[in-house]
């Protein structure tokens, strides 16, 4: 195995064995960067210079700290990618459009500190949808990101460059932010493991605005128990958070191995029917089934305002953005305003109507409401199972332009990951397996809030029993 295909947990072991130094495993990251990202398009920034001096740092605690010292550096050594809504003092951090092309932070998110406290090395600054507006990856101001499996097909959005780096092993893993399925999304269409926290699990401090009563801060990677460790770095309270509660954090790598015997899983009824690829429903119910085997019992589980979800979005989500983006005014913030790109103007124009005076009460108050009867309907499901398990996006990846002149098809692609974000708890995408054109499948499991460690439990368990099926062994042919 290339030292660029490994996974944190074999990094880090690679790295206290001294098999290998930090330098040639970030060396090996941006070779492969180099190689296939003219291909893919999966960075903005890459930060080659500050990695590489990071690296040699690195190496030298590796030489003189002692094993114990060594787990207080979780990432030591590690190359990951951030999404570029992260502020990064010092490195370029555009949110994908022109309208930030030149800026560059004077200080760090509270997430990307607890990384680089925790020894991790930024290899670059990740492509996404600009300002983090879409499901395709494709509204980004520098380019279309591409997906690793077929460039001709979308990786999924927002957080398309994150889910591609490591999709093809440019990386070891990257940072993503969720407001409507933005992590979800690109990891089923990547093969990859996403995680979307439950709201204020995560800080948002320093991470540029989309919607703010929804957006999550996520990551991902290429196992579960990765996604696990990289939990246990960036969840937790932060001052300048107001979001995010004063509650305690447990070891969220304690969960794995956990046998999932006893657990009821729900099936939505309502994420099963008409619109749903035959494909997708088939290995869903598959992966339910693969569970059921290790001794969990599904139970069908009804969500009965699902159908008013999309709506409701729709109308909270733009005129969060309305507000969020006015400080991007050229005058205070930013360019000029004319370098916004269609959808971000599409947004603010939405934002802007359903928020102005007499249309508020009829539009944005009556979605509140809508959002309220979603919640109860995760809660009254939530008392009969431990998680639920659904289906991604209705359709696997489609080809890049197929949905770019039809935003409304393009909106239905988030139908089974929007609600999520409205009601605020957490969804761990883990992949399934392969569509007959060779394309990605994930499936997402959602517990109640703050039910991370339930979702690490199962997901980890599909993960093992499913190790040594064929498609688990692919790799995208670049």
């Amino acid at each position: 195995m290339k030292l660029n295909e490994l996974t944190i947990t074999q990094a880090r072991e690679g790295l206290q064995q001294k098999k290998f130094s930090s330098v040639e495993l970030t060396k090996a990251c941006l070779d492969r960067i180099k190689q296939v990202d003219g291909k893919i398009n999966a960075f903005v920034t890459v930060t080659e210079e500050e990695a590489l001096e990071h690296a040699k740092h690195a190496d030298k605690l590796l030489n003189n700290i002692t094993i114990e010292q060594y787990n207080n550096y979780p990432l030591l050594g590690i190359p990951i990618g951030l999404k570029d809504m992260y502020m990064t003092k010092g490195i370029r951090t555009t949110a994908a459009s022109k309208v930030l092309e030149n800026y560059i932070p004077q200080y760090d998110a509270t997430v990307v500190t607890k990384l680089k406290n925790a020894g991790a090395i930024i290899i670059g600054k990740t492509n996404c949808d600009a300002w983090a507006h879409g499901s395709s990856g494709e509204n980004s101001d520098f380019g279309p990101t591409k997906n690793p499996w077929n460039i001709e097909y979308v990786p999924g959005g927002s957080s398309s460059g994150s889910a591609a780096a490591i999709a093809a092993d440019m990386c070891i893993a990257s940072t993503g932010t969720d407001t409507g399925g933005s992590i979800r999304l690109p990891a089923n269409f990547c093969n990859v493991v996403g995680l979307k926290p439950t709201y204020g699990r995560v800080s948002r401090y320093g991470i540029i605005a989309m919607a703010s009563s929804l957006d999550s801060i996520g990551h991902f990677t290429k196992t579960v128990e990765d996604c696990a460790l990289i939990l246990n770095i960036t969840a937790g309270n932060d001052s300048c958070d107001a979001t995010t509660p004063k509650k305690n954090k447990p070891d969220y790598t304690e969960s794995l191995k956990k046998s999932v015997n006893g657990l009821k899983i729900g099936i939505p009824k309502e994420y099963f029917e008409i619109g749903l690829d035959k494909e997708i429903k088939e290995k869903t119910l598959k992966a339910a089934q693969i569970l059921e085997s290790l001794g969990a019992k599904t139970v069908e589980a009804s969500l009965p305002h699902t159908e008013y979800a999309l709506a409701c979005y729709y109308i909270i989500v733009p005129s969060e953005i309305s507000s969020n983006l006015a400080r991007y005014d050229g005058i205070r913030y930013g360019m000029e305003r004319t370098n916004f790109g269609d959808e971000a103007k599409r947004r603010i124009m939405l934002g802007t109507y359903t928020l102005s005076a007499g249309y508020y009460d009829a539009y944005y108050k009556k979605a509140m409401q809508i959002r309220t009867l979603l919640k109860q309907d995760f809660d009254r499901a939530f008392e009969k199972v431990d998680v639920i398990i659904s289906p991604v996006s209705p359709t696997p990846p489609w080809k890049l332009g197929e949905k770019v002149n039809d935003p409304l098809k393009m909106y239905l692609s988030d139908i089974y990951t929007i609600t999520i974000n409205l009601v605020g708890i957490p969804g761990l995408c883990v992949p399934i397996g392969f569509t007959k054109n060779e394309l990605p499948l994930g499936m997402q499991i959602l517990g109640p809030h703050f039910s991370e460690e339930t979702l690490f439990q199962i997901g980890n368990a599909f993960e093992e029993v499913t190790k040594n099926e064929g498609w688990r062994k692919k790799k995208p042919v670049l």
